[in-house]
């Protein structure tokens, strides 16, 4: 009698097992969209956000989905592409750079925001202040008071003797007037005169070297885009052909040929993000998290690229390089 009791809990013990398995609240998946103002599918940047969700306890595929939207570099799709990440009522918009962080605030006051790689914030109106940001918006910053400077100094010091420095920028990312006038202020500080270059995209490359040549620039300083960044090999090569040393502000242009970038590491900065997510997942609202700017920044020369344009690196410089590309 005793076995048959036995025999009975156990068979049981089994049926209510696997019920009590499927009883279990299955794990909640967040929903996280990409709004881009380049590629819409997987690269290092999106790698990088996805390992600092990791580190956290999000995985994609398990707890974590990611719908990615990206304008291929056409500005003009991004309301829309912002506009249909609100429509799949998304938990959290990551944006990657200023274009697509205004569109994003522009199709939501409701669904939180986390910017990243964004110039000028508060000028761009995506926020109240770095402190205090209000509405729906935080996350990161990559611009620095004094990095523009900064950059202008390591020319002046490759090129002692130079009196023009042609800037190129984009004036449809409305962060890059910030850039280009703090420009001016480190450039009459130095004794160098800027020709400023306007260019939207890669269509008009040639027109801006050419007049880059006809107003006799010695060295090319390149505010930041992510529309440049998309075709920095093009960049690297007019410049070569056109004789100019440039200063970047992120590793990828060097690597493609530019002579050197001084800024944030842009990894670090997307990396930091998935820290805002996670506090937004956890309740906090994105006005009472402020905004970070970057606090550590990378020096990145390129020596193959010195020697093609005959310049010669001061020692002093090179030391100071957190890479050289040889």
């Amino acid at each position: 009698m005793k076995m048959l009791v036995l025999l009975v809990t156990l068979a049981l013990g089994l049926l209510v097992a696997p019920l009590a398995a499927v009883a279990q609240p299955p794990t909640h998946v967040h929903r996280i969209g990409v709004l881009r103002d380049t590629t819409p599918g997987r690269d290092p940047y999106v790698g990088a956000f996805l390992e600092g969700m990791r580190a956290l306890g999000y995985v994609e595929g398990q707890n974590l989905v990611l719908g990615y939207r990206g304008a291929e570099g056409q500005y003009e799709r991004l309301p829309d592409l912002a506009a249909e990440l609100v429509r799949l009522k998304v938990d959290v918009i990551v944006t990657y750079g200023t274009p697509p962080s205004v569109a994003a605030k522009q199709a939501t006051t409701t669904i939180p925001i986390v910017m990243t790689i964004v110039g000028d914030p508060v000028g761009s109106g995506l926020v109240a202040s770095l402190a205090r940001p209000g509405g729906n918006v935080t996350g990161v910053s990559s611009f620095a008071p004094d990095l523009v400077g900064k950059q202008l100094e390591f020319l002046k010091e490759v090129l002692p003797t130079i009196s023009r420095v042609a800037i190129l920028w984009n004036p449809a990312n409305p962060s890059n007037a910030l850039n280009v006038r703090a420009a001016e202020v480190a450039a009459q500080a130095l004794g160098v005169q800027l020709h400023r270059v306007e260019t939207r995209g890669p269509e008009a490359f040639d027109r801006a070297f050419a007049a880059m040549t006809r107003a006799h620039a010695g060295a090319l300083l390149v505010i930041g885009d992510r529309v440049f960044l998309q075709r920095s090999s093009r960049l690297a090569e007019l410049a070569a052909m056109s004789h100019l040393p440039t200063m970047h502000n992120a590793r990828p242009y060097v690597e493609a040929g530019g002579l050197m970038s001084y800024g944030p590491n842009p990894l670090d900065l997307i990396r930091r993000a998935a820290y805002y997510v996670d506090r937004i997942l956890q309740g906090t609202k994105p006005a009472d998290l402020p905004v970070e700017q970057p606090s550590t920044f990378e020096l990145v020369i390129n020596l193959k690229t010195a020697q093609a344009l005959g310049l010669t690196i001061p020692p002093t410089l090179l030391f100071q390089a957190d890479e050289i590309i040889r």
